[in-house]
């Protein structure tokens, strides 16, 4: 609304009118449901073991230091190699590219951890372009395909399991989680709270621009 004062004229700021602010507060009470519902998700999902006869077994990857696995790495390594051990599945695939300042790729760190501990090189399949969840996957589902393999058993972390099992869906892949690491309801609050935050962003980013999450991971 503009006023008249002198020679000048001033806008005056309109009051939100009741049908504005219903809107609004309809757009925060969706918002804050799909938040709540999409939490539930990652926990549920994150909780579950779904471990069964597969195609192949997928880890995840994540920081290495000159090919040695970070320990966050280590233990999914581990996890994957137990279950390939178990017989769940012919192949394991690891994953991960390099990133800025690396001598060698996720993937290659992986393969070695994998070799040392037993598993026949002729069982390990690699993708080493992928610089975060997302071009990993994109990579995966080509990988397992040209094979005749048309599902497999995704490992990682508990709140990263549901991303990866919806980017698998998207590649084509039927995907089955086995988290490596303690479950949600299992490690303290703020870490708990912390990793969920990141996967609600992460996953908004995912669905509304079809990219990968915060920070490229």
């Amino acid at each position: 609304m503009l006023v008249r004062i002198g020679p000048e004229i001033q806008e005056v700021p309109r009051p939100l009118t009741p049908h504005l602010v219903r809107v609004s507060l309809g757009v925060v009470a969706v918002a804050v449901v799909a938040a709540g519902y999409t939490t539930f998700r990652i926990w549920d999902q994150g909780g579950r073991d779904e471990r069964r006869p597969a195609g192949a077994i997928v880890v995840l990857g994540a920081a290495q230091y000159n090919g040695v696995p970070s320990p966050l790495y280590r233990s999914r390594l581990e996890h994957a190699i137990g279950l390939l051990d178990e017989g769940h599945a012919p192949l394991l695939v690891v994953t991960g590219g390099k990133r800025e300042g690396d001598r060698t790729t996720e993937a290659a760190a992986g393969r070695s951890f994998a070799v040392a501990q037993g598993v026949d090189e002729s069982r390990i399949l690699a993708e080493d372009r992928g610089r975060n969840t997302l071009e990993s996957m994109q990579a995966v589902g080509p990988l397992l395909r040209e094979r005749g393999i048309r599902d497999a058993i995704f490992v990682s972390d508990p709140s990263h399991m549901l991303r990866v099992l919806l980017m698998a869906r998207d590649e084509g892949i039927v995907g089955w989680g086995s988290p490596s690491g303690p479950p949600p309801n299992a490690v303290s609050a703020a870490d708990r709270i912390g990793a969920t935050a990141y996967e609600l962003a992460a996953l908004a980013v995912y669905f509304i621009a079809g990219r990968s999450g915060p920070a490229g991971s």
